[in-house]
């Protein structure tokens, strides 16, 4: 009989608006814009799911707390370097296998709505 497949559910933070300095060009350094992350973290939470103990889980509210300073006080020059920042944060619990982080800078391109990266990273 095969192994059984392992279980891998997602939390998803949808749509956080945070405030950074964050571009190349000097109006960009000198004033915060907004950008809205989506992350999404890959994780075996069937434990949690069991004992309905908040121990067992990944907590998003501490990953949230720890984006929002990363984010906030941050003065990075390339939205790519931000998001593996954040990718790098949500990583640090054991928990989470894979994450995947879409950064949106809107305003950063005339007649487009926003531009976006959007980068995956897994433990090991």
């Amino acid at each position: 009989m095969a192994a059984p497949e392992a279980c891998i559910d997602k939390i998803h933070i949808r749509d956080l608006t945070l405030r950074c300095i964050i571009g190349i060009n000097a109006h960009e350094r000198e004033q915060r814009q907004d950008v809205i992350l989506n992350i999404t973290m890959w994780a075996d939470l069937r434990q949690a799911g069991q004992s309905d103990n908040i121990d067992d889980t990944v907590n998003y509210k501490t990953i949230k707390r720890k984006v929002v300073d990363l984010v906030e006080n941050s003065s990075f020059l390339l939205v790519e370097k931000i998001a593996q920042e954040i990718a790098n944060v949500c990583l640090v619990d054991a928990r989470v296998q894979r994450v995947d982080v879409t950064l949106d800078k809107p305003g950063a391109l005339r007649f487009a709505r926003s531009v976006a990266v959007e980068i995956t990273r897994q433990r090991g």
